[in-house]
């Protein structure tokens, strides 16, 4: 009501005094127009106003209600993943995948939770009171694959393997996990915690371990043909009778490693760190 008679102040008095009638009165209905266009572009303002007010309330709206619906298909999934029945552990598994890739700040959970599970579904507790024999006697040739074996834990290494770490996440920590005849091919691992695992008898070609920890990890027998270790962490690790042809260990660290037998045709061994107690399968290269 006052802002425009304050920016179009009235023309005085003393100022009409001096001027004819007719010139006044065209002076004066300029005014008042010049006052109410301002007064027009204030009210369309004003509105503009409410209108990103109520936008921002409804993208408010829409938020909670997404991060509930969220919330509410995380609930389920693990409700899911809890149960005693393999169809629908697989899909609470399938379904913090979609989940995964729909909710970034739910990333690094479901990656945690799902290495939880594969530890919990396939422990190999090397060290504790009656835990196995590592590396065991022999590598059980006739142990079913686990896919078959284990499913819903082939299944959760896939997803993983599809939504592998990114920067800034915590790695994969699978360290002392019941893994042996795992069809692993062309999975990508990259940083993940292997330590003390047994993979004996899987196959592995061309899967990516970038980084890895497999410091202790039995891969007795396993075909690692075309994979990529680079930087990995072998020290100590038993790859007796391994297939590595065309493996690229670039950088990666074989104090201790056992190599019985293992062919390394085409293997890149560009800067590895080995010492006295690794053991090669032939002539040291």
């Amino acid at each position: 009501m006052f802002l425009p008679r304050i920016v179009y102040p009235p023309v005085t008095q003393n100022t009409l005094r001096h001027i004819d009638p007719a010139r006044q009165i065209e002076l004066q209905q300029t005014q008042t127009q010049m006052q109410n266009a301002f007064r027009g572009q204030l009210l369309q303002s004003l509105a503009g106003l409410f209108v990103l007010g109520g936008a921002a309330v409804g993208w408010q709206q829409l938020r909670l209600a997404r991060e509930g619906h969220v919330t509410d298909r995380f609930t389920k999934a693990i409700e899911h993943l809890g149960s005693d029945t393999l169809e629908i552990r697989l899909g609470g598994i399938y379904a913090l995948e979609r989940l995964r890739r729909d909710s970034a700040t739910d990333r690094s959970t479901i990656t945690y939770i799902l290495g939880a599970f594969i530890r919990e579904h396939a422990p190999w507790p090397v060290g504790e009171p009656g835990g196995p024999e590592h590396p065991t006697a022999a590598v059980e040739t006739q142990l079913p694959w686990l896919t078959k074996r284990a499913p819903d834990v082939w299944a959760a290494l896939r997803v993983l393997s599809r939504s592998s770490s990114k920067l800034n996440e915590q790695p994969l920590y699978l360290a002392r996990t019941d893994l042996r005849r795992a069809v692993l091919t062309r999975m990508h691992l990259p940083d993940t915690i292997l330590r003390h695992c047994n993979l004996a008898g899987s196959r592995m070609q061309g899967i990516d371990l970038t980084g890895a920890d497999l410091t202790d990890a039995d891969l007795r027998e396993v075909d690692l043909r075309d994979a990529i270790l680079t930087n990995a962490n072998l020290s100590g690790t038993h790859l007796r009778n391994a297939k590595l042809t065309g493996a690229v260990l670039h950088g990666a660290i074989l104090r201790g490693a056992d190599l019985t037998e293992a062919s390394l045709n085409d293997v890149d061994l560009t800067n590895v760190l080995y010492d006295n107690a690794t053991v090669w399968p032939g002539p040291r290269p």
